[in-house]
Parts: C-alpha cells; sequence; structure tokens
C-alpha cells in the first residue's frame, strides 16, 4: 500500500491503480522490489520522454525475494518483509542514501574548510582505561539517545569493503548488504549515477599540522592571498576562512538596516512558501472497548495472592548472571511469601518495642541494581502488601553521581525516609570514614532496611495483609527525567495500575503461562509495566536480560528466547542493534516461537531501519515479519499505543514518507520532489485499549488547541490507566494532567481532563498512530522545528564507524543571541585519527544543512566514556548540555559554526558620507539645543615674583638654585624590594653628578649641542643624574629602557651613557651579531667618571627650543617620539605643582617605569621644579616582595603615590587574600590621601574598584583611587589631585557607543557600559569634543575624538625620516567651524564632556570628561565601531581558566587571543564559550579563537596589551599556539 499523508487527508491508493498509472512498465509487484534507481527511471519515462532510458525493465531481486516462486498472489508460502510488496521509496534504509547524495551535492562546489591547529602536547590521550570502548558502544538505554536504530543497517552488517568503484551514494537494501548472493544486476543499477574514485573528497579538509602547512594547501590558495606570503600557515587558513565566508549565506538578511535601540535582532521576513496546515480539525480517537474477563483479579496484589497459592511452584522470574546463565528462579510461591514477610516486617518490626513506623500512605525509596531483580519484584509487591507507596530510584555509586542532587529532590518532595535495598547494594553503597551510609547532596536523611530474607520476620498466623479493592490513591511513584535534568515523581493509582495491566493484557493478548524476555530496566516504563506488573496479573514467566549481561554478551536476550521458546521479547532499538553486530557468534538460534516482538522505543521515528534490518537479518532464523510490535509511551500517559501482533500472511501496516521541510513547519506533506529530505516513518499502532480512553492532538506549546489533520501535535491522553500527577509539585500537575483541549474559536471540547504524553504525531488512516519524535527532543532554530533523533540520524549516516560510538551522541540547544542553536556532542573512538575527525565532522555539517535545511552551531567531539551517563549506560543529556555551558566538556576536536547557524544578525550599517556644509555647520554651532562640549581645568595664574619665573624657566636654573639655597634637602629616595634606601640624592649632590656628566659630553668629541644622547639607565637616580647632565651640556636627552639596541639607530643618537653593567652587554658577541658595533655612537660608562665641572652650564636661548625627546610604544605598536620644549615642560611641572599642592616639607611614592609620558615627569622633573621629596620603588622590585610599595606608604606616611596598572594588578592578584596577614605586619593604608594610576587608555574600573574593595580593610579610602590621562601629543591632560570633587560615573549604552553616539543610561541597564572619569582636568588645559570626520566640536554627552590646547602640549613628532604628514595631522590644527583661530592638537582618542551637578574649585559646575578609548584601535566591523577592552571584558568573564585576552581584526575577521592559565585540556572548552560571549554582549561573530600560554600577549610599561604587536605575531606564526580554532 502506498500511503500518502497530503494536505488534510491520508490516502490508501490500491494496487490497481498504481499498476494502471505505470502501465508502460513491467513492474513485478509481488515477485520482488524494485530498486530506487530503477523506480525513479521508469517513473521518468512515462513523466518525461526525452529522458533517456539507460536500463533495461527488469529490476533487480533482492535476496529476500529472488529464490521465492513469481506467484501474482499476494499471500506467498515463503515468509518475506515484502508480505504487501511496498515500494523502494518506502525502504528503511533510504536515508542513508539521502545523506550520502547531499554529500555529492558539494562535490562541485570548492568549499575550503581550514582545519584548527594544535599543540602537539594537546594530542595526548586520556587514560588507557578510557581507550576502551564505552559500555554502550551502540545506542545508551535512555530515549534521549534512542537514535540508537538511526544507522543504516548497511553500517551495521559486515558487508565486506566496497570496491572503488562503488558510489557512495548507492547503498543497497538491508537485507542485500549482508547476502551472499548479491544480484548481479544491483550494481549495475547504480553505476550510471555517479561513479567516482576514492579520492579525497573536494570538501575534505586537509588533516592538522603541527609545524607547517602542506604546500598543496598553499597552492591551492596562493591565488587568494591578500598580501600575505603562501608560507605563513596561520595567515593562508585564515585566507581559507574568508573563501569560506564568501558563500552565500542562507537565509539571506534584508536589504535594510533599522538602527533601532531596542530591536537588536534581524526579524525574518515571512515566507510566502511556508506550507500551512489546511485540513479539518482532528477528532479524538476513541479505543477499543476493554474485554469483560471474569476471572480478572481486582488488584494486583489480589493476582499475587491467587497464584501464590493455586500456583506456587509456576516460575515468576528467571534472573541471571553476569555471563547470561540462570542465577535462580523465583517462583509465585516464593514471591508471594517473601512479599507477605516483607509487609509484616516494614509495617510492624521496624520501630522501637514494634510501634509501627510506617503506616499506610508513606512513601518508600527501592534502591536496588539492576542485575538484581528477584528483590526488587520482592521488596515492590511486599510494599503494594503493606499499603506502602514505593519509589523505585537509580543506586547512587558516589557522592559526585550525575544527576543525584534531582534524584535527592524527587525524594524530598515524595517525602521519602525510608529507602528498602538488599544486603549486597548496600555493602557497595559509598559510606564514609566511619562506615556510615553517605549523605549524598540533596538528598533527605534516610533510614535503609535492608530485605534480605534472613532479615525478615514471619507474619503470625493471624496476621493477614489487607488487600483492598483499586481505588484512586497512588499505588506507585516512577520517576521521569526531565529535559531540563529535573527528576520529578509520576503518581500513578492503584486503579491506574490496573486498567493498564488489562489494557496491555488485551493489547499483546497475553495468555497465562506464557514467558516473557524483558531486556528493560524493571524499575520504570515498558520494564516495569511489562516484566512487573502485566506479568504477575496473568501469570508469565519472566526472563529478566540486565544490562551488565548485555554489555558481556549482546546476544544473549536472543538466547534466552531460543532456550524458553519465549513468546514476547520487551526490548529497545539499542537490543536489536547489538543482536546484529554479534549475530556470527551464534547461528544455531531460533526466534519463531516469538508471536510479539515489542520495540519499546519504536516511537523513534528512525526505529524503522533497527526494526527492518534486524528482521531481514534474522528472517532466516524463523522470525516473523507480523511480530515486530512498535509502540509509543511516556512516563506521564504510560503506553499510549501499540502494533497488535499480525496474523500471519496478512499486508503490513502501511508506512509515510514525510517532508522533513513540512515536518519543520509542523505540517504533514508528502514527500515527491527531494527525497534527499524525507522521513519514513512506521506507526505504533492503535490506541490502547479501554471504553473511555480518548487520544486527540493537540498544538504542543500555546494553549491545548487542536490540531489539524495534516498538523504535527502533541498527543494527549485521556484513560483510566495512566499517571495522576506529579507527586509533591501540584504546579507541574495541572499543566500536564489537567490538560482541556479547546477548538479553534478557544472554546474547550469538553470538560473531561487529558494528559499531555510528550509525543509529537498524528492520526493516520485507519486511525493509525504515528509518532515523528518527542516534545523533550524538539529543538525550535528560527520558528522552525529539527527533531534531535532525525539529526542523529543523519550524523550516523555519514561513515561513523571509524570516528565516533554510534550510541555516544549528545544532540541538544543552548540559547546564543535571541535563538536556539543546535550543539552535537559525540564520543571519538580512541584510535580515530585527527584528519578523520575533522574530516567526519566537516561532512556531518554539509549532510545536516542540506537535509535538514539548518546550520549547526557548534559540533564537538569528546574522548571515549568522558560524557556524562544515566545508571544504565546512555547519555545523560542536561548534564552533558551544561557540562558544554560551564566550559567542562573537555572536547578533543571542535567545530563552531557561527557564521552560517546565526542568521538573525542585523545588516551591517552603511555610513553616509560626511561633508563640512551649511548643515553640518548649523549642526555644529547649535547642537540639537545643547551647548558646546568643552571643558578646561582652572587657569594657571599669574606669579607675583617674575624673578622666579624666570629662575623656573629652565629646570637646569631650578636644579641650581636649590642646590645653592637648600644644598643638603633630599629630592630623591630610591629603595630596594626589602623597603631599604639604596641611594639617595640631595639639592647639591644631583647637581654635582650632573656637572661630572655634561663635564664628560662637552670633553668628547663629535658630541655637539643639540644631538640627542641616549640614557640607557635602570629605574633609579643614575638615571635623573644623567638626565640634568644633559641638559648642563646643551645636548638632548632620550631615556630608552635597557637594553634595546635597536632603539639607537631610531633616535640617531650620538652618544650612549649608560652603566658599566649595560656596556658588558652592549659590547657583548650577542649584541655584535645583532647590530653592526661600527655603527654604533659612543658609549660613555659614568659609573666611574672623573670629579670635573664644565666649563659652564649650557642656557638655551629660547624656551621653545627642545628639553627632551619622549619616546614611547603606543598600544597599536607604533613607535613614536615627541619633542618636549623647555617652556612646555615648566609649564607640565607647575601645573602638576598646583594640582597636587606639591612643595617642600611634601613627601610622594612613586611606583612606575621613567621612561616615557607622566611616569618620567614624575620621576625625573617634578621633584626638581616643585622641591617635595620623591620616594622611588622601581617596578621590578616589586616583583620581588609584593607587599613593599603597600609597605612603604605605611613606613614614610605618604599621602600622594603613584603607581601602573600593571602594579595594581600585581597587588590586586598577588595581595588581595593576604589583607590579614598585611594587617597584621602592620600596614595601614589611612594615610593615603591620592592614589593616581597613570595611563594613557579608558580607566579600568574593575581593577580599580577591585583594588579599593580589597585594601578596604587595611585603611585605604574608595576615595582615594583616581586615574589620569594623557595621550603623545600631550602627556598629562588629566590628573584628579587633592582639589575637586570626587571623580564621577556614567552609564552609557553600549549599543549607542557602536555608532558614535553617547545615550546615558540608568545603573544596571541591559547593554550599559560604566565609565568613569579620567582625573580632573590639570591647570592650563583645554579639551574640546571634535567630530573627527568634519572636525567640528560636538554637543554636550557626544562622542568625539579629544582636542587639547595647553602651554605643556609637544611641539611634534620627532620624525626619524622627515615625514611630516602626521605633523600636520595631529598638531597646530583648527576647528572647522566655532573657534577657527585657536590651535589644538589631537589627542587620538574618543571621549565625550559630561557637566555634572558637582562644583569645581572656581565654584561653577564641573566638567568631566570621559575617555572612551584610542581611535586608532577601534574595530570597524559590520559598519560599527567597536573598542576592544569592551570585547576583552567579556572574553575575560567568560571562563574561569581565561587569565586575559586581546582582539584584533584582519581582513575584516575578528581574532580573540586568550591566555589559557589552566590545563590544556581546558583550551578547546574555550572555543565555544568565547564564540558565544562575544555574539552575545557584542552581536559579532568571532573568526579565529587562538588560545595560548600565560604572558603571550605582550604588554608595555604601562600595563597596556601591544595587539598590533601580538597581532604581527600571530600572522607571522610566531605565538606557539596551544589551539587555533576557525570558525566557520
Amino acid at each position: 500500500c502506498l500511503l500518502h499523508v497530503a494536505q488534510m487527508t491520508v490516502v490508501e491508493l490500491p494496487v490497481q491503480l498504481v499498476t494502471c498509472y505505470y502501465q508502460n512498465c513491467v513492474i513485478l509487484c509481488f515477485t520482488g522490489d524494485i530498486t530506487q534507481k530503477g523506480y525513479e527511471k521508469k517513473r521518468g519515462k512515462l513523466l518525461a520522454p526525452y529522458i533517456i532510458q539507460s536500463i533495461g525493465g527488469g529490476a533487480a531481486p533482492t535476496p529476500s525475494s529472488s529464490g521465492s516462486s513469481t506467484s501474482h498472489h499476494r499471500h506467498s508460502h515463503c515468509p518475506r518483509r515484502s508480505g504487501g510488496t511496498r515500494d523502494e521509496r518506502y525502504r528503511s534504509d533510504v536515508h542513508t542514501e539521502a545523506v550520502q547524495a547531499a554529500l555529492a551535492q558539494h562535490k562541485e562546489e570548492k568549499l575550503a574548510l581550514p582545519m584548527p591547529t594544535k599543540r602537539r602536547s594537546t594530542y595526548i590521550q586520556s587514560p588507557t582505561d578510557t581507550h576502551t570502548p564505552p559500555d554502550s558502544s551502540s545506542s545508551s538505554d535512555d530515549d534521549e539517545s534512542s537514535g540508537a536504530g538511526l544507522q543504516s543497517p548497511d553500517s551495521w552488517l559486515d558487508s565486506g569493503p566496497q570496491g572503488s568503484t562503488s558510489s557512495s551514494s548507492s547503498s543497497s537494501s538491508s537485507s542485500a548488504s549482508h547476502s551472499d548472493h548479491r544480484s548481479p544486476h544491483a550494481p549495475q543499477t547504480h553505476m550510471h549515477t555517479h561513479t567516482h574514485s576514492p579520492a579525497p573528497h573536494p570538501h575534505t579538509p586537509l588533516p592538522p599540522h603541527s609545524h607547517s602547512q602542506p604546500v598543496a594547501l598553499a597552492e591551492a590558495f596562493a591565488h587568494a592571498q591578500i598580501g600575505v606570503p603562501v608560507s605563513s600557515r596561520v595567515s593562508t587558513k585564515i585566507q581559507q576562512l574568508l573563501n569560506t565566508l564568501k558563500r552565500p549565506k542562507r537565509p539571506p538578511l534584508s536589504d535594510f538596516f533599522t538602527d533601532d535601540q531596542q530591536e537588536i535582532v534581524e526579524v525574518p521576513r515571512p515566507d510566502p512558501n511556508t506550507p500551512r496546515p489546511e485540513g479539518r480539525q482532528v477528532i479524538p480517537v476513541k479505543g477499543e472497548p476493554l474485554g469483560v474477563v471474569s476471572n480478572w483479579p481486582p488488584s494486583l496484589q489480589a493476582a499475587l495472592a491467587r497464584w501464590g497459592a493455586t500456583q506456587g511452584k509456576s516460575p515468576a522470574l528467571t534472573a541471571l548472571d553476569i555471563t547470561g546463565k540462570p542465577l535462580y528462579t523465583l517462583t509465585y510461591g516464593k514471591l508471594w511469601s517473601r512479599s507477605l514477610k516483607l509487609a509484616y516486617t516494614l509495617l510492624n518490626k521496624l520501630g522501637a518495642k514494634n510501634e509501627q513506623v510506617l503506616k499506610a500512605g508513606d512513601r518508600v525509596a527501592l534502591v536496588y541494581p539492576n542485575s538484581d531483580p528477584g528483590m526488587f519484584w520482592v521488596a515492590f509487591y511486599g510494599c503494594l502488601l503493606a499499603e506502602l507507596i514505593p519509589v523505585p530510584i537509580e543506586v547512587p555509586l558516589s557522592k559526585k553521581d550525575v544527576g543525584s542532587g534531582q534524584v535527592g529532590f524527587q525524594l524530598g518532595s515524595c517525602g521519602v525516609c525510608f529507602a528498602l535495598t538488599s544486603e549486597t547494594c548496600l555493602k557497595g553503597l559509598p559510606k564514609t570514614p566511619t562506615g556510615e551510609i553517605l549523605q549524598f547532596k540533596g538528598w533527605p536523611r534516610l533510614k535503609w532496611v535492608v530485605t534480605d530474607s534472613k532479615y525478615l520476620t514471619k507474619p503470625s498466623k493471624d496476621w493477614q495483609p489487607h488487600i483492598p479493592t483499586a481505588n484512586t490513591d497512588p499505588a506507585y511513584i516512577e520517576y521521569k527525567v526531565s529535559k531540563e535534568g529535573t527528576v520529578m515523581g509520576v503518581a500513578v493509582s492503584k486503579v491506574g495500575m490496573v486498567t493498564h495491566c488489562q489494557a496491555l493484557t488485551q493489547a499483546c493478548n497475553y495468555t497465562e503461562g506464557e514467558t516473557m524476555v524483558n531486556v528493560l530496566d524493571f524499575k520504570k516504563d515498558m520494564g516495569l509495566w511489562h516484566g512487573v506488573l502485566t506479568s504477575v496479573m496473568n501469570r508469565i514467566h519472566t526472563v529478566s536480560v540486565p544490562y551488565a549481561v548485555m554489555k558481556a554478551c549482546p546476544l544473549s536476550w536472543v538466547q534466552r528466547v531460543h532456550i524458553h521458546k519465549a513468546r514476547v521479547a520487551v526490548v529497545k532499538c539499542r537490543d536489536l542493534h547489538w543482536a546484529m553486530m554479534s549475530h556470527r557468534e551464534q547461528r544455531d538460534v531460533s526466534l519463531a516461537s516469538l508471536r510479539m516482538l515489542i520495540v519499546a522505543d519504536g516511537a523513534n521515528p528512525w526505529s524503522v531501519s533497527s526494526c527492518d534490518a534486524f528482521l531481514n537479518l534474522f528472517q532466516a532464523y524463523g522470525l516473523k515479519p507480523e511480530v515486530i510490535c512498535p509502540c509509543a509511551s511516556s512516563a506521564e500517559a504510560m503506553t499510549v499505543a501499540i502494533r497488535r501482533p499480525g496474523v500471519p500472511g496478512t499486508p503490513l501496516p502501511a508506512r509515510a514518507v514525510l517532508s522533513l521541510g513540512g515536518l519543520s513547519h509542523g505540517v504533514i506533506r508528502v514527500n515527491t520532489e527531494d527525497k534527499n529530505s524525507a522521513l519514513t516513518v512506521q506507526d505504533v499502532g492503535h490506541v490502547m485499549p479501554g471504553g473511555m480512553s480518548l487520544m486527540c492532538i493537540v498544538k504542543p506549546d500555546g494553549p491545548p488547541m487542536l490540531c489539524k489533520t495534516d498538523e504535527i501535535g502533541e498527543l494527549v491522553v485521556n484513560s483510566r490507566a495512566g499517571g495522576t500527577m506529579y507527586y509533591g509539585l501540584p504546579g507541574l500537575t495541572k499543566n500536564t494532567f489537567e490538560v482541556i483541549p479547546v477548538n479553534a474559536s478557544g472554546a474547550p471540547i469538553g470538560e473531561i481532563p487529558f494528559v499531555r504524553s510528550g509525543l509529537l504525531g498524528f492520526v493516520g488512516p485507519g486511525s493509525l498512530i504515528f509518532v515523528v519524535g518527542k516534545a523533550e527532543g524538539l529543538l525550535i532554530v528560527s520558528g522552525r522545528r529539527h527533531n534531535a533523533d532525525d539529526l542523529i540520524a543523519t550524523a550516523l549516516a555519514v561513515e561513523p564507524i571509524k570516528t565516533v560510538y554510534r550510541g555516544r551522541i549528545a544532540v541538544f540547544s543552548v540559547t546564543v543571541f535571541y535563538d536556539e542553536r543546535i550543539v552535537i556532542v559525540a564520543e571519538q573512538r580512541p584510535d580515530a585519527s585527527e584528519e578523520d575527525s575533522f574530516q567526519w565532522m566537516s561532512r556531518v555539517l554539509q549532510a545536516i544543512d542540506s537535509i535538514h535545511l539548518v546550520g549547526l552551531y557548534c559540533l564537538a567531539l569528546v574522548p571515549a566514556n568522558t560524557l556524562p551517563k544515566t545508571p544504565l549506560g546512555g547519555i545523560h543529556l542536561s548534564e552533558s548540555k551544561q557540562l558544554f555551558l560551564d566550559g567542562a566538556l573537555h572536547p578533543c576536536n571542535i567545530l563552531m559554526c557561527p557564521h552560517s547557524s546565526v542568521t538573525n544578525l542585523p545588516k551591517p550599517r552603511q555610513k553616509q558620507p560626511v561633508g563640512v556644509g551649511p548643515a553640518s555647520i548649523m549642526l555644529g554651532n547649535l547642537v540639537a539645543g545643547k551647548r558646546i562640549a568643552h571643558a578646561a581645568g582652572r587657569d594657571l595664574g599669574i606669579i607675583e615674583d617674575q624673578d622666579l619665573v624666570r629662575k623656573h624657566q629652565f629646570l637646569t636654573e631650578a636644579l641650581q638654585q636649590r642646590a645653592q639655597t637648600d644644598p643638603d634637602h633630599v629630592l630623591y629616595v630610591l629603595l630596594n624590594s626589602k623597603g631599604t634606601a639604596v641611594c639617595t640624592a640631595t639639592c647639591m649632590q644631583l647637581h654635582k653628578r650632573a656637572e661630572k656628566i655634561a663635564a664628560a659630553l662637552m670633553e668628547r668629541s663629535g658630541i655637539n649641542t643639540g644631538e640627542n644622547v641616549i640614557l640607557l639607565y635602570p629605574p633609579g637616580i643614575d638615571l635623573i643624574a644623567a638626565f640634568y647632565g644633559c641638559l648642563y651640556s646643551g645636548c638632548i636627552p632620550v631615556t630608552v629602557r635597557p637594553p634595546h639596541p635597536q632603539n639607537l639607530t631610531v633616535s640617531k643618537a650620538a652618544c650612549i651613557l649608560t652603566t658599566q653593567f649595560y656596556v658588558k652587554i652592549l659590547r657583548s658577541k650577542d649584541a655584535s651579531a645583532s647590530v653592526n658595533i661600527k655603527t654604533w655612537p659612543i658609549i660613555i660608562d659614568t659609573d666611574d667618571l672623573p670629579r670635573k665641572r664644565p666649563a659652564y652650564v649650557y642656557k638655551p636661548p629660547s624656551a621653545d627650543m627642545v628639553a627632551y625627546l619622549d619616546f614611547s610604544v603606543s598600544t597599536t605598536g607604533m613607535l613614536t617620539g615627541v619633542k618636549m620644549s623647555h617652556a612646555a615642560v615648566s609649564a607640565l611641572c607647575r601645573s602638576i605643582k598646583l594640582q597636587c599642592e606639591l612643595y617642600s616639607s611634601r613627601q610622594i611614592a612613586i611606583c612606575l617605569d621613567p621612561y616615557c609620558g607622566l611616569g618620567f615627569v614624575l620621576w625625573c622633573l617634578a621633584s626638581v621644579y616643585s622641591g617635595h621629596q620623591s620616594i622611588l620603588i622601581p617596578p621590578a622590585e616589586l616583583e620581588l616582595s609584593l607587599g613593599v610599595w603597600l609597605s612603604v606608604l605605611t613606613q614614610y606616611r605618604i599621602r600622594d603615590t603613584f603607581c601602573s596598572y600593571s602594579v595594581m594588578e600585581l597587588c590586586t592578584k598577588g595581595l588581595g587574600g593576604q589583607t590579614d596577614a598585611l594587617k597584621a605586619r602592620g600596614v595601614n593604608l589611612s594615610c593615603v590621601r591620592s592614589c593616581v594610576v597613570v595611563a594613557e587608555e579608558r580607566p579600568r574600573l574593575s581593577l580599580t574598584h577591585s583594588f579599593s574593595k580589597l585594601f578596604k580593610d587595611l585603611g585605604l579610602s574608595p576615595r582615594a583611587v583616581s586615574t589620569t590621562f594623557g595621550s603623545r601629543v600631550n602627556i598629562a591632560i588629566c590628573l584628579q589631585g587633592t582639589t575637586g570633587p570626587d571623580p564621577s560615573t556614567a552609564y552609557v549604552d553600549m549599543k549607542s557607543l557602536r555608532h558614535d553616539r553617547v545615550r546615558l543610561v540608568e545603573r544596571g541597564a541591559p547593554q550599559s557600559l560604566p565609565l568613569v572619569e579620567s582625573g580632573t582636568i590639570l591647570p592650563g588645559v583645554r579639551v574640546v569634543i571634535v567630530n573627527p570626520e568634519t572636525r567640528g566640536p560636538v554637543g554636550d554627552s557626544h562622542l568625539g575624538e579629544i582636542w587639547v590646547n595647553s602651554p605643556h602640549t609637544a611641539t611634534g613628532y620627532y620624525t626619524i625620516y622627515d615625514e611630516e604628514n602626521l605633523q600636520a595631522d595631529h598638531f597646530n590644527v583648527h576647528l572647522s567651524f566655532g573657534d577657527p583661530h585657536t590651535l589644538w592638537s589631537r589627542t587620538g582618542y574618543l571621549g565625550f564632556v559630561k557637566r555634572t551637578e558637582l562644583t569645581d574649585s572656581s565654584g561653577g559646575r564641573h566638567d568631566a570628561l570621559f575617555v572612551v578609548g584610542s581611535l586608532d584601535e577601534t574595530l570597524e566591523l559590520r559598519g560599527l565601531r567597536y573598542h576592544p577592552i569592551d570585547i576583552e571584558t567579556s572574553v575575560s568573564r567568560a571562563h574561569r581558566s581565561i587569565a586575559e585576552s586581546a582582539v584584533f581584526t584582519w581582513t575584516n575577521l575578528l581574532v580573540v587571543v586568550s591566555e589559557l592559565c589552566g590545563s590544556e585540556q581546558d583550551a578547546l572548552d574555550l572555543v565555544p564559550l568565547v564564540t558565544s560571549v562575544v555574539l552575545e554582549e557584542h552581536h559579532l561573530i568571532v573568526g579565529v579563537v587562538v588560545v595560548v600560554d600565560p604572558g603571550v600577549i605582550p604588554i608595555n610599561s604601562r600595563g597596556e596589551k601591544q595587539r598590533m604587536h601580538l597581532r604581527d605575531s600571530f600572522l607571522a606564526d610566531q605565538l606557539d599556539p596551544i589551539y587555533v580554532a576557525y570558525n566557520m
């Protein structure tokens, strides 16, 4: 029969109509199956005569029918699967062909998929014990992994290697795959399609190489390189990624960008071609009446009493040992007597003095292993006889058992206080050192009761259990694990239990004395319902095959069927697969006795392939096609439907071939166009018997509205034979057990409550039930539904045997950027190579994309036996998902595909061209009604004593004057790591040392006035003396961090001043090897200079002459030098003196590098100008003794101290946990008035807050910590100082910042970024915020570039090769309108000015300057402007093992480099977390994730990241990364 499920009806076409339709073809419908290719050609001949017919009319008969007669009668004497021969479209293995065909479609496309780069050390596999195959080398026991039977039978059976000419998409039917007498026509049928040689697939990525990329890779992509050498491994791979990204995405983004601050996500336009349900409203399906049997017992206890008394020697249960041999047989007499003893003991012997502790209705936990069914039976029926409610749970094996806390939640919600177990099990439970049972996490306090016979008391003769008739009280509570991992107890009433047993008896036609083989878990679901309850009602002999036996001998259940002549077997697809895998081990078995093979997970839509493959293989062993009976069930509704055992020779039930595209939209459509995206579904029989049993289909989400006939919905059931509630959870109970369906108008269809089954499906012709998935396995991506089992099946169809374990695959979804994203995690075989694994992953991506039309977000492979397991070996899905989200999965291979799976990003912003016209000028002046964004420090004022101005015009004059007037005043104290002063310098001593150095410079020929002199010194007083010695001699000092001899040529130096230690280094062989020593300037050792005075002290003729050069490496990696004039130096020192109130009696502590910027000014210049004492602490000393800086602040009672972010970070990380020890040592920071961080970047609010909070206990005031701001053009713009208001904090919207706007929001607002003021603007400094494109001023609280005007601005860049373009662009620039006369300097930093409610020193309202970030460092992505620090902050929060991170772009790709401070095992965990957090918080897709060792990210002396240096190292392949992941 052909089942066409279309629109609103299901039509069963007669065979005559089919024959008539294909009248020109010779189709022998009853002599054998026609192949798919042959079918397509014959149909093509009719529909399109112009298609060349390449094959004759003969069809290749399958082995199952090749030996049969050619009778045209429907009933054949030979048992065959084709009892009512089905068209080849309904073959169960057609999905594997679809996958192979879908992959073949990609052959013509040139997809360059770069492989991740791994360091060799990360190849180390897990320990040896994990190399053994997992417990479930096939599917798990749980429903989550019921994709066991998902793979094509061709891969299950040993059919020999395929020839090189066989098509990858030409797998034949299951029956042909294991037959020895393959038809000669079969290969010819397929050979005409696309024969290929076993050359590598064009999609197949190249293997990983830890050292060099193969030449072939370089040649293949040499044409696509963009200014990158082909030999560069990393850049080549990134170029490959770029080529990959050029492919169009699906679905396409909209053509416009809506710049809406509230709506971020791109809203997809509705597709007019989306299929919609068109049928009529479904009518509830009623079950057949429950037959009245006169001798049915009123309850299970009564049934057990009857059989125990009348059939005492009849076997009830046979248990097997680990080898699969019978261990013991429990008769009905023994079961009755032991249950009776246990009931008596529980009611009368647990308390002291025989007082009753347990009473009727109390809940009792049953803790028995899967290998001991006998003890469980006795305990279960003992509880029923005692009118207690048994709560079966799994045996806890350790304190860290997966889901142990959730089991405790269930026990707590059920109010369980007692646990029954066996003596053997009790001994195996984890115990405390004192021998007590361990208190498991989340569990209530339990009293353990051993139920072995020797501990039970025989009841007195006058004691009889009370056996009531079945009522609505709970009989037992069955546990159920939800999608989120929550364990809940489903209560089943006594009447529900009995009614369910009666319905199963009628549906399965059970009779007394039959033998049943039960492979399932007897504690719940079908294993409990059939193997424990219904079997006792009908006096069935149950043979229980435990999970451990199946692992040791997978064929054991088949052997038990053969030995015991069993009539019924209850199995899962997993057991069918295991039996097929090991059937060659034993051939002398017969399954002819089976009248019913119940497939418990038949609701799995891909179970049809397992059933077919098992039948094709074991038909030769007597298995009849009509005995296979799939069923559908759930913990809440219990058995929903089951296929009744068929009569031999009758036609087999029909199957539906559905479109996966239609299913993803929740509608039923026959698949007629694309056979690659078809789903073949078998029925699960009819609704369970019961006169009151009703079933209907409702929408799975929202109100329970009845579906239409061609719509997929959730099966809801009204029956007495089902669960009644989630025990102790009334809220959840109402939503599941008390559902009243409503019609299209919203009116209830009745007052009868229905129970949600959690099964998704539809009603077919003849009221057959079809199930296409489970609500728990539903993944809703972009409004479309995908079933986890379907995705598993597709993944398993991609040649999985060499790479992954077929039953160890987890599929789940995670919420990232406002939508669900699909993640697949599989266990990789230990012997799988990197190349095989990556090849398999890439092919799975292609197959799922082609067949399901959905992109995978992440595909990860983990080592064998590392995914969390359920007690019976299945994948614990919720725990696996949690490990993924926590970054604790530890994959060995991972592939992220955000580019293809994230399709709801907004369209990139298109920037409009900006020109300065009338509109711009008007906007600049009016600024939307706001004032111009400008701010200024207080006036420097006029000094009354004009002589002081003259004396302090040059620092050399200031030093000489101080040496004369106050020669013994100590200006500098240098401390070591112990806090001891190793050197001091008074005014006179510094003057004398400067004179010695000046004399040495003047005596040397070749050193002229105005030439540059390198100062190569460690941080100390020698550097200060050398600086003033240069000024005394008229030379221009240039401080250089030692030992960097490459800087010498950069500065065109005439001389190098240094110490004896560095002289040896400069003249060493290593130095001469890197730099030609002949080109070096004069080197002067200043350690042992003679005491000479210079002939004169040089005085510059003009204050505008250059005093020194300040060289610094910016955060963009640019080495730039600025010229500081004498006038600028004096103005800067005076400004700092006024701001910080510095004078001779003051002391300040400096823990900074003294080579550039404000750090150099504070270290060398400020004390000479202001006369205060500077206590110098080289940062290198802090690394030797972390506490020295804080100790010095306490010892000298310092009020003002200056440090760098590096120093603050060292103290925060190193001393954060030692505050008590520091307090004990007497460290007290209450004296500190200001702790100023010197920096040229946005203030690091999190670090300063952490520092303040950590050392609050040591007396540090939170108001003390502040920051400075400077740039290359002006090294000191802001400095908090001692006067003025405290720094204010503003919260800005990050989305607006990306659009170059500032939108102030409240604290805690979503997407808010806290910014702190960068200190008070220094006296004499004016700033204005300017649009960097129009060069016009912007309004208050608007983002723009910070321009500065002050007397201490640098006079210009020191140009090495006479390049003046930067000079003109950055110095002495004019506003395009507003104030065109003032000369400004461009800082290169973005920021804004906000007028606050605070009052400044002049009494007016305070204007706060907020620095956002460097303009040169911003990342232009998707038309928006991003600041690296924001992305890096998010990345650093993603995982505990990320010590530091840095981001940069290369050819529009965002590259994230993360330092891993944990184990290398965590490296691959970072990739999905980093990708997700950047996507979630910044709406960007990361192109490359690089995991490196700590300390790889370069940082300058101020603690600023050198991102461009990092970028250059990455492209030159110099990072030695632990792992490089290329996101697809």
